[in-house]
């Protein structure tokens, strides 16, 4: 099994085999956290118009995600997993859009079998790259909005290769990495408006799930899906 690191839009366009595309900060840890509550679906989109046009044709039941890191008009939640943590979206269909994150997912059309991934289900997404049968995997590492590295999506696609190649990895070093860095130190600051702090805490929960996003084609949207990697 080949395993290769790309970054950004270009990465996700040029991704191929088994893909995990990458946003820690915060695209999606938020859509594990959204699954976890009960959503049976996100159908993730590159556009506000088409989040809020698949809201109001009734696809979907709320929009989340940002514009800018700022919840666009018309949009139900933001971008922060503390956010949704305590809501309860059992039965729902949710419409995500970000900068980053989604519009990797959209880009990414070379993936035979494609996953939304980031710390909080690290361990479950390397299982289920591991057996999805592809000759190849490509671990995208999406940054601020598709153009520029960031050390946590970064640092979580080199935590997966570790993983994927047997080894254990060292998830408290990774958190330390991560926190020493530009991005985390945002979220501590009150007049950043980069979001709740407590989103800092959730997204470095490393392996808080025990399942992978699974993202498929239907209807010709890319829709995330929970999946438990055998």
């Amino acid at each position: 099994m080949k395993i290769v690191v790309e970054s950004l839009l270009g990465g996700a366009g040029r991704a191929s085999g088994g893909v995990a595309v990458i946003d820690v900060f915060r695209a999606f840890t938020m859509a594990a956290v959204v699954l976890a509550k009960g959503a049976t679906r996100i159908i993730m989109v590159g556009s506000v118009h088409e989040a809020l046009s698949l809201r109001d044709r009734g696809i979907v039941q709320a929009c989340m995600g940002e514009v800018g890191g700022v919840a666009p008009p018309g949009f139900d939640f933001g971008n922060s997993p503390f956010e949704v943590a305590t809501r309860d979206f059992s039965g729902m269909a949710v419409a995500q859009r970000t900068s980053a994150g989604t519009q990797g997912i959209v880009t990414a059309r070379g993936a035979e079998a494609l996953y939304a991934a980031s710390l909080v289900t690290a361990t479950a997404t390397a299982r289920a790259l591991r057996g999805c049968g592809a000759a190849q995997i490509t671990l995208v590492a999406m940054g601020h909005e598709g153009v520029e590295r960031t050390d946590e999506d970064e640092l979580c696609a080199l935590h997966l290769r570790n993983l994927l190649e047997g080894r254990n990895g060292d998830p408290d070093a990774v958190r330390r990495a991560i926190l020493a860095g530009g991005e985390a130190a945002r979220f501590l600051d009150p007049t950043s408006g980069h979001g709740h702090p407590r989103d800092l805490d959730i997204a470095l929960d490393v392996d808080r799930y025990d399942f992978a996003v699974r993202v498929s084609l239907e209807d010709g949207r890319p829709v995330a899906r929970m999946e438990r990697p055998a």
